[in-house]
């Protein structure tokens, strides 16, 4: 019998992030515009609400108009203070950069009407409003295992247990975890959801989909000369230092003189010897980037796994008792690079679904509105125009790619694209052999522009108990020297951008360590592996980093 207790509500919801938020929002505007109760509860694995939230950020404001209509009237919205005012494109080579002109893209991928600013905040802000509503928020609560009923249908989510050591034994502080139980449970994890990876086996919601796939992007955050800062513009780039990877970089001047740069690898790259950290220190020593950061300061860091995946790679969405809304579905319109309004939308629909089911007496079943709403709605008709670009990229490299993409976007703006979506290929099967792959020497962090890890990491203020089970999980603790080490150059030590993996001799052999500590949460080990041996779990309640403003 289990010792944990348990609680009951109408909707349990896995994650603060947009999605989560936007749909708690709107199941408790519903209950009220019915005039009945209507409990929900929202887990957020974060020390606080915004804490693992990170992007860019340029937001579309559509689904935030639908659902808080008066947003802009509210001066504790930070969002409005900068409206993006003006774009540029930025194709670059080692030491020169050229503009793509504006007139070039098609109308669907402009920025008018959008804000850049911090989606981190964005979510506190939403949070508020969500409690002003009722709802009942978590932070560092993380859940930790799907829940089911006798037939199957999920019933909800237990949390994680507190005050276990790393060996397993219970410490004095020792806290079991809680059970939640509800109607229907929304998982909103964002992209490579722990949760979400087990039910879409445990559900087959992949089976008639592509599979996902991913980049990493790595931002920093920069107080900046307020004589160098133009408020809302927006800065895209491709081209170098990427070579046979493919991704691209961004400036947003954002507001109180601050800057948000970042870099993008989509993790579909060969080459093991590549470093997508040292890639975006080597990114701002560009030529016509280094003069804008030079007098600033960095004052963050992080790191998060983006859906790149698209259209194709959207799963089956409802499944017995609940339901795959935001990142956690893959909602990111990817040439645009914009993702928080599709989530917000989805989670909106998934709450009108739910409502309509709960307000029938319904449980515990599929809620088979849900997908039509999304499929058939301005999601999908945003989502089915740009498929075909990043497979496009991925197949034929970022040169012709581009210009492949760039054809078939024209052709969809234009009603004439072609009636093919292509595949996609899953990022862990990319890596070419050690020996075949060119060596890439990166140069050494100045301290001024370009930084490393460890110091990096301390920016994004991660914290983990020490004495606490390690929550990347290695399926054979022998992999790692007996094949990535010998055939890979064990490419866990650059493809995470925080110092987690390295190698280390132990009695003369090598091994692999894991800094547990340091993790960002970014879920780049568990995509990339290329023996997926690796498992991320979520750690003890409130572990990870406490990103501020970002």
């Amino acid at each position: 019998m289990s010792d944990r207790e348990s609680m009951e509500y109408d909707v349990v919801i896995v994650g603060a992030g947009p999605a989560g938020l936007s749909a708690a929002i709107r199941l408790k505007q519903l209950a009220n515009e019915a005039g009945r109760e209507l409990s929900v509860c929202v887990l957020e694995k974060g020390s606080e609400v915004g804490a693992h939230i990170l992007s860019g950020a340029v937001i579309d404001p559509r689904s935030l108009d639908e659902l808080l209509p008066d947003w802009r009237e509210d001066s504790s919205c930070l969002l409005g203070r900068v409206p993006v005012t003006s774009n540029h494109h930025w194709v670059l080579t080692k030491t020169k950069k050229y503009n793509l002109p504006h007139l070039m893209m098609p109308s669907f991928l402009d920025n008018k009407g959008t804000f850049t600013g911090s989606l981190a905040n964005l979510c506190r802000w939403l949070a508020g409003k969500a409690e002003e509503l009722g709802v009942e928020i978590f932070p560092g609560f993380p859940a930790a295992e799907v829940l089911y009923n006798d037939d199957g249908s999920v019933k909800g989510v237990a949390t994680g247990a507190m005050g276990v050591a790393r060996d397993g034994s219970h410490k004095g502080d020792y806290q079991p975890g809680m059970e939640l139980h509800a109607r229907y449970t929304f998982f909103a994890e964002g992209a490579r959801g722990s949760l979400t990876k087990q039910l879409k086996k445990q559900f087959d919601l992949e089976a008639e989909c592509q599979p996902q796939v991913y980049g990493i992007g790595i931002k920093e955050l920069w107080d900046v000369d307020p004589a160098k800062h133009k408020p809302g513009t927006v800065i895209h780039t491709q081209g170098w230092p990427l070579d046979d990877a493919w991704g691209g970089g961004w400036i947003y001047h954002q507001d109180n003189h601050q800057v948000s740069i970042g870099f993008v690898v989509a993790l579909n790259y060969k080459n093991p010897h590549l470093s997508p950290f040292d890639e975006m220190q080597r990114y701002k020593q560009h030529p016509a980037i280094r003069p804008l950061l030079e007098g600033g300061r960095r004052v963050s860091y992080g790191a998060r796994a983006i859906n790149e995946g698209g259209w194709q790679s959207v799963p089956k969405l409802a499944f017995p008792g609940g339901a795959l809304i935001g990142c956690s579905a893959g909602f990111v319109n990817v040439p645009r690079i914009k993702g928080t309004h599709t989530a917000m939308k989805s989670g909106m629909l998934a709450a009108d679904a739910a409502f309509a089911a709960i307000a029938a007496d319904r449980r515990s079943d599929v809620l088979a509105d849900y997908e039509p709403s999304v499929r058939n709605g301005w999601i999908g008709e945003e989502l089915r125009k740009v498929r075909n670009a990043e497979p496009a990229v991925a197949k034929f490299g970022a040169t012709i790619g581009t210009i492949l993409a760039g054809a078939d976007l024209w052709m969809q703006h234009l009603k004439i694209g072609l009636p093919v979506t292509m595949k996609h290929h899953p990022d862990h099967e990319t890596l070419w052999r050690r020996d075949i792959a060119p060596p890439i020497d990166y140069p050494r962090p100045d301290g001024v522009i370009s930084f490393d890890k460890l110091s990096s990491v301390f920016l994004s203020n991660t914290n983990h108990e020490e004495d606490q089970p390690v929550h990347l999980q290695l399926k054979d603790p022998t992999l790692p020297t007996r094949v990535n080490l010998p055939q890979y150059d064990g490419p866990e030590q650059r493809y995470c951008p925080a110092g987690v993996y390295e190698y280390v001799l132990e009695g003369g052999a090598p091994k692999l360590q894991i800094n547990a500590q340091n993790c960002v949460h970014c879920k780049t080990c568990d995509i990339k592996d290329p023996c997926q041996n690796i498992n991320w779990v979520t750690p003890e309640g409130g572990g990870g980093p406490n990103y501020p403003n970002m």
